[in-house]
């Protein structure tokens, strides 16, 4: 088969080199790629945007499936446009990407099928959220209603910070048209987890489940960012816990997809919040995590392929998923000064030095000439703001996570930064 994956990340190498070790596959295209994903697959310049673009070059190289890694082409409906000219995709359509398109609408669907989450409100006025600040209490949950790369969530621990977000928001437009509406959570305490599914028609299918660290610095400090690091499974799931999540969000969800007319078929990523009163969804992505994709898709012993033609054939539940007992921990290298404004260009070295059982997912690379007076090379250096994810597989949780860090050191850029503590397990917090 012909496969083209679209998106440049971390995800999207981790979606390659998983497809790559499939027997079906004889070609994967990707579109934009990067330098990483380039020792996977043919990478094509067409921005994963440009919808038009795909789809011409998916119909012109014959293209077999599409797969759709990010969520701004999904939420643009690219998934409806590939159908059209009759290439079968996975991925949600248009009108289930506004599970993560909207806030907004997410939390209308979770109260309309009573499936556990906060209390909120939605906002369309400056004004009367400024008039409204501390509702719930504090800290104050504020989130964007669209799309803004991971980061469009505040949480204000007071009244200043909050009309200050506030202000930022809808004011200042930060987020650009994703602020125009904000909604207000209830602050929710406990442990985040995520859980990534896959989903069709008729069947939802847990995968394996990951730990998330989104704050920038050690001891959940700083600024959210798109994710600093996972390891796989988490430790915070128990056989009791996630029957739980089955009968009380998962199946819900399924028969809301149902009764709602959203014919889902694709990744669902559901953002849990284990409480004192159980779990309680935080948010739906209509994808795989990133960097959820690399620790979980690491430990996944079927092949992929057949998984995501079964989705989009609607059989789900005729393909047995099985996964390796190992542990998977992944460590996100980012730019210096990321989650906020970053230099590009920065050679990365050391690379040649991982071990060959460790991979490397590149997010933000790209390949460049480098020259100096007396010759010019290959080299692969920064494009964005999370760079590479170190993922290692151990026995135990420990020995992947030493393996991660012993090869994350061998890697280097200027301003190179990441997290000291992914895949510490603090016993308190389970």
């Amino acid at each position: 088969m012909r496969v083209l994956v679209v998106g440049g990340g971390g995800r999207e190498h981790a979606i390659v080199w998983k497809l790559a070790q499939s027997p079906k596959v004889d070609k994967i295209y990707c579109a934009p790629g990067n330098a990483g994903i380039a020792l996977d697959a043919e990478c094509v310049p067409i921005k994963a945007e440009d919808i038009e673009g795909i789809c011409a070059f998916a119909k012109e190289n014959q293209v077999d499936l599409a797969v759709i890694g990010p969520e701004v082409p999904l939420a643009m409906g690219i998934v409806d446009e590939l159908e059209k000219t009759g290439i079968t995709a996975f991925g949600p359509n248009k009108k289930c990407s506004q599970l993560e398109a909207s806030k907004a609408f997410t939390k209308s669907f979770l109260e309309r099928h009573q499936i556990p989450t906060a209390g909120y409100k939605e906002f369309t006025d400056k004004q009367e959220l400024l008039e409204a600040a501390g509702l719930f209490g504090y800290p104050m949950v504020l989130k964007a209603d669209g799309l803004a790369a991971g980061k469009g969530v505040v949480i204000a621990e007071n009244e200043e910070d909050a009309k200050k977000a506030i202000e930022e928001m809808m004011g200042d437009r930060v987020f650009g048209s994703a602020g125009d509406k904000v909604v207000v959570e209830e602050f929710l305490t406990g442990v985040e987890a995520s859980m990534l599914c896959f989903v069709d028609e008729h069947t939802i299918v847990p995968m394996e489940s990951a730990q998330d660290y989104k704050r920038i610095y050690d001891g959940d400090q700083g600024p959210n960012t798109g994710g600093m690091g996972t390891y796989s499974p988490s430790l915070v799931f128990d056989n009791a816990l996630e029957e739980q999540i089955r009968e009380e969000i998962l199946i819900p969800t399924l028969k809301g997809f149902q009764s709602d007319g959203l014919d889902f078929k694709g990744v669902l990523f559901i953002g849990l919040m284990i409480s004192k009163d159980g779990p309680k969804v935080i948010e739906f992505n209509n994808r795989f995590g990133d960097p959820e994709a690399q620790s979980v898709l690491a430990r996944l012993d079927s092949d992929l392929l057949d998984i995501f033609l079964a989705v989009t054939e609607n059989r789900l539940a005729d393909v047995e998923i099985t996964w390796s007992d190992k542990k998977a921990v992944c460590v996100v290298l980012a730019s210096g000064g990321y989650p906020g404004s970053y230099e590009k260009g920065k050679e990365i070295t050391g690379l040649e030095k991982v071990d060959s059982d460790v991979v490397v997912f590149h997010a933000g690379t790209a390949s460049e000439h480098i020259c100096d007076e007396q010759s010019c090379r290959s080299a692969v250096v920064t494009s964005g703001g999370r760079v590479l994810g170190v993922t290692a597989i151990g026995d135990t949780h420990e020995q992947a996570r030493e393996k991660a860090f012993d090869n994350v050191k061998r890697i280097s850029f200027d301003g190179m930064q990441y997290r000291n503590d992914i895949g510490i397990i603090n016993s308190n917090l389970l």
